[in-house]
Formats: structure tokens, C-alpha cells, sequence
């Protein structure tokens, strides 16, 4: 049974989008919410959750509701599907670890291929969820859990390895190439120096990896081959954003 959330403030909207996920061949059971507030307070365990971004302007927003979401510290942690009118906020929906960004008005086409990827995924971490979400640091004095969804890339300094986060770094002891087997299922080498979070990957060269931070790193000519095959797979698999 997967259970889906819609939090959207217009009832038309939420009626419509839970038409479209009863016609999906999937044992679902599906619960709505008029504001970012009600969802919040509900203390039910979610799977999946389509949200709109600009809900009613006198109660937090989307995304909002989305950062309070992503700083709980127990609880399985939804699959965030954003669901909204607007481009403008595509880039802050990568910060907070969505899943996907479907504009309005959204086509059944569209709708089914996201919904059959998220739902392979939240089937996927429940065969494995320690794996899949977070990444587990255990040193001289290091006991952190950091979820996946926060990493955007991984960088090799000076014998340690630099997290790079969506709200800072965190660096300790450790070899890049150990965190490389422990994270290829959603991680690439894309050079000795780096390790890639292929689910913000925003575009790519033959030199270089962009992610949808804006940054840019650098690529191997020797790992170039690889890396499309794996981000090309990566996104087949539908646990790309």
C-alpha cells in the first residue's frame, strides 16, 4: 500500500490530481489537505506528497511545509512531488530534495510516467531504506546520519572528504573510493576529486558535470563515457529528478 498526500488550497486541483493517481494500476490510499498547517499536523505516516508551492498567502507555503518536512529526524521521510503554476520556483524545490516539478495544468502523460518512477523508488528504499536515504558516518568521533537527498556532491581534500550539503559542508576522515562503492546505486566518480549526487545533475559536457545549484565540476575525458551511460540509466531507473 502506498499512501499519498495532496496539500493544494484549490479543491478542483486536488480532486483532480487524486482522479489521476486512482487511475494509476497502483493499491493506493490517498489523503488531502487545504493548507501547508493541516498536513503538518497530521501525524500520519506519508509515502508520497504532491504539494502546491503558493498556497494560501496568509499560511506557510509549499515549500515551507516542504523544509519542515525534510528537518524531521525520525519517520520514513515522502517522496516530494511539487505540483504548482510556476517555473520561478524550480531551483528551490531541488534545495529541499524534490522529486520532481510538474507544472500546471498537468497532462495524464506526464502525471503517469513521474507517478510510476516515485512509486518504483518508495518501493526500492522500503527493500532497502537505510541504504537509499541516508548515508551513515561512524569515526573517532563521528556518529551522523546524513540523508542522501541533502548531498549534492562529494569532494576529496587533503586525506578527508567534503560533503557538500544543501545548508553548508561537513568534512571528516575518509576515502572518496569507499564512499564510491558504498553510494554508486545514486552516486558517480566523475573524476578523482569528485563524487556526484546524479539526481541533481543539471546538465553536462565533455569537460564538465553542472548541477542545479549552479555549480560546475569538472569531468575526467576518462570518465566521460561512463558517466553518461550511468546518469542515462540513472534517469531510465526514474530515481532522477
Amino acid at each position: 500500500m502506498i499512501k499519498i498526500a495532496i496539500c493544494d488550497d484549490e479543491a478542483n486541483i486536488r480532486n483532480y490530481l487524486a482522479s489521476l493517481i486512482r487511475a494509476q494500476p497502483c493499491n493506493c490510499e490517498v489523503v488531502e489537505y487545504a493548507s501547508a498547517i493541516d498536513c503538518l499536523t497530521d501525524c500520519r505516516e506519508i509515502d508520497l506528497l504532491f504539494l502546491d508551492i503558493e498556497l494560501s498567502p496568509d499560511r506557510p507555503d509549499g515549500m515551507a511545509l516542504a523544509r519542515k518536512i525534510r528537518e524531521r529526524t525520525s519517520g520514513a521521510l515522502p517522496v516530494i512531488i511539487f505540483v504548482t503554476g510556476y517555473e520561478k520556483y524550480v531551483f528551490d524545490a531541488f534545495d529541499v530534495g524534490a522529486f520532481q516539478y510538474l507544472l500546471k495544468p498537468v497532462s495524464e502523460k506526464r502525471f503517469a510516467q513521474v507517478f510510476e518512477r516515485a512509486v518504483k523508488q518508495i518501493l526500492t528504499e522500503r527493500v532497502n531504506p537505510q541504504r537509499s536515504r541516508v548515508l551513515t558516518l561512524q569515526a573517532a568521533n563521528i556518529n551522523k546520519t546524513v540523508p542522501l537527498d541533502d548531498i549534492f556532491y562529494v569532494e576529496s581534500s587533503n586525506h578527508k572528504v567534503v560533503l557538500h550539503l544543501q545548508d553548508g559542508e561537513f568534512a571528516y576522515y575518509a576515502k572518496i573510493r569507499d564512499l564510491e562503492l558504498e553510494l554508486q546505486d545514486q552516486f558517480f566518480r566523475i573524476h578523482k576529486g569528485y563524487l556526484v549526487n546524479l539526481s541533481y545533475v543539471a546538465g553536462y559536457s565533455k569537460t564538465e558535470v553542472m548541477l542545479v545549484n549552479g555549480e560546475k565540476l569538472l569531468l575526467s575525458k576518462y570518465k566521460y563515457k561512463d558517466f553518461v551511460k550511468a546518469y542515462l540509466h540513472f534517469l531510465q531507473a526514474g530515481a532522477g529528478l
